[in-house]
């Protein structure tokens, strides 16, 4: 049977495998974040300390992240994914064990967040490559990535209402115990999936230079240092939004972890429909211009929201700032992995992570400073008033950025969509 355009990369058995592994374990991985976040709240009842949570998680991709894209580019992707998920079951069994003994504290989840982000910092480029190597036809990456970035998004949404409810209902125990039993989904898609051999690449430098490569690569011409550099103030600033979720949850809104999961989940749902409008797309042509105008919606979606005093006006809000801020990090995902060179592919994949979620630890910890002296609405009024700033900014120098796009889809035989105005 074949499959509709949107869905074309699922006939591929590999990139099916890897879907419904990666899918599975990322709804077991919000699970536990909603189960983290209250918990960290719930010891310490400080924003600070929510912020640090936060921030511990991510920060390794900001710092790490550069030189594990340079290993990626060497190393056996599978292998690598195996190691980063085996640290993640072990991370969720011991931060279990802590809560059943009865000896959590706030700090063990801020040292076992920091672990986890450890291995997140290779996992995250490491999913990224790999999805090249489970496609036979590189024309299909763009949906591969769209399908990808639709399913870790669908977990988004699902994840945290499960976990919501699973944590009001039964504590966060079972969060943890949730999170163990569906990462191993994960390791037995990897297990079942067939890719060639891995060929063994001899270092022909050193990993300054190997890193240089691909930082001269991605920031070297214009549009994509354009792309990346919206993307990580976005990231410093909209994406930090999660970490005063527990705050608004419980004070503004009155409510317990299931309105903690309900707010997650209306995020998600707005990235999952982000998604699902990329993965309709047949070219990459028009996402520069996608990028400037969902990261404005997002930042004033986000102002309005710091002011709702109706959960029923914030879900809606969360709704479409969810899906401003994930078509602009899938989209400057998508235009970097269609034209960058394969042997470059880990190492520009890093420098995507690394803006998209290596920035979000250093506004987390900000926003949760600015909330401890002047309050979580105005942290996150002043947050959002930067991202709007940045799309200004970007939109400025869109002229430049569309002129030095033309000759390069052009080159890379770059097919257009059905639409009048398209080049960008």
């Amino acid at each position: 049977m074949k499959l509709p355009n949107s869905l074309r990369a699922l006939q591929h058995r590999n990139f099916r495998l890897f879907l419904i592994g990666q899918g599975t374990s990322q709804i077991g991985n919000w699970i536990q974040l909603v189960a983290t976040s209250w918990l960290v709240y719930r010891l310490s009842g400080s924003t600070l300390m929510l912020g640090l949570s936060a921030f511990t998680l991510q920060i390794p991709l900001l710092f790490i992240t550069p030189f594990a894209g340079v290993l990626i580019d060497r190393l056996d992707v599978r292998r690598v994914l195996y190691a980063t998920n085996v640290l993640a079951m072990s991370q969720s069994l011991v931060m279990l064990i802590l809560i059943a003994t009865d000896h959590i504290q706030a700090w063990h989840i801020v040292l076992g967040n920091l672990v986890l982000g450890m291995g997140n910092a290779f996992d995250a480029p490491a999913r990224q490559a790999l999805i090249s190597k489970l496609l036979p036809d590189r024309q299909e990456l763009t949906n591969a990535i769209a399908l990808n970035a639709t399913v870790m998004n669908g977990a988004r949404f699902i994840g945290p209402m499960i976990g919501g409810l699973i944590t009001a209902s039964f504590g966060e125990i079972w969060s943890f115990v949730m999170n163990c039993l569906m990462r191993s989904a994960v390791l037995l898609a990897l297990h079942a999936t067939h890719i060639g051999a891995h060929i063994r690449k001899q270092a022909t430098s050193g990993m300054v230079r190997q890193l240089m490569a691909g930082l001269v690569h991605a920031y070297g011409f214009f549009p994509s240092r354009c792309a990346l550099l919206l993307l990580a103030i976005s990231s410093f600033s909209l994406q930090s939004y999660s970490s005063l979720m527990p705050w608004f949850a419980s004070e503004r809104f009155h409510g317990d972890s299931q309105i903690l999961g309900l707010l997650y989940s209306a995020s998600g749902m707005g990235a999952v429909c982000g998604m699902l409008y990329l993965a309709s797309r047949s070219s990459i042509r028009g996402l520069y211009k996608l990028m400037g105008w969902s990261t404005g919606v997002s930042s004033v979606t986000l102002i309005v929201f710091s002011m709702a005093t109706s959960l029923w006006l914030a879900l809606p809000l969360l709704f479409i700032s969810g899906l401003g801020m994930m078509l602009t990090a899938a989209a400057t995902n998508t235009v970097l992995q269609s034209t960058v060179p394969d042997a470059l592919r880990g190492r520009v994949a890093a420098l995507y992570v690394m803006s998209f979620l290596g920035m979000t630890p250093l506004g987390s910890l900000f926003s949760g400073w600015v909330a401890d002296e002047l309050g979580s609405p105005q942290a996150l009024a002043l947050s959002a008033c930067m991202g709007l700033c940045a799309s200004l900014m970007f939109a400025y120098h869109f002229a430049r950025i569309r002129r030095e796009l033309i000759p390069l889809y052009k080159t890379l035989n770059i097919p257009r969509n059905n639409s009048r105005d398209d080049v960008h």
